[in-house]
Order: structure tokens, then C-alpha cells, then sequence
């Protein structure tokens, strides 16, 4: 959702519920207070989207995640970071 699209497209719905409620109401008090309770369920929609939209990216990255985890079977060396850990028992002294 590219926001500067959402947000113009907002203003235009927003334009035409206000016309489209002035003409079947004829008043401007009900058509101004009717739109700003259009504009914040809009925006409550908008909102939903985003955490919906967030929500489906995390659980897509945990299956991912999960899915390489289950698939690659760990071994004791995998598990130390940097030189492996049958290097480090050696007696003798370390040449790479």
C-alpha cells in the first residue's frame, strides 16, 4: 500500500460521500460531521490493512524460518561459531 495513493484516493472517497450525503440530506452539519466519521473508519480500515499486511509477511518469515530449521539437522560443530571445536582439543599448536 503505497501511502501518498491511499491517502489521495481517501480525500476523492471522501469528496463524493460528502456530496452524495449533502444531496440526500440537504445539510451541511450532518454532511460535515457524517463525512469526518466516514474519514476515521477509513482510516481505522487503512490501519487493519497495515497490521494485516505485517501480520501475513511475519507468520510467511516464521514458516520460512521454521521450514530451514526443520530441514537441516544440527550438528555439534554447526552449533560453535568461528573455528569448529575439534580444532580447539589438539595438542599441538595451531597452524591454519
Amino acid at each position: 500500500m503505497y501511502a501518498p495513493r491511499v491517502f489521495i484516493s481517501m480525500v476523492g472517497a471522501l469528496a463524493v460521500f460528502a456530496i452524495a450525503t449533502y444531496f440526500l440530506t440537504h445539510s451541511l452539519s450532518t454532511t460535515l460531521i457524517e463525512t469526518v466519521i466516514c474519514a476515521v473508519l477509513l482510516q481505522i480500515g487503512y490501519f487493519l490493512g497495515i497490521l494485516f499486511l505485517v501480520w501475513k509477511e511475519q507468520s510467511a518469515r516464521n514458516a520460512l524460518l521454521n521450514e530451514d530449521a526443520a530441514g537441516t539437522p544440527m550438528r555439534d560443530d554447526d552449533k560453535v561459531t568461528g573455528l569448529p571445536a575439534s580444532n580447539l582439543n589438539r595438542s599441538e599448536p595451531f597452524n591454519p
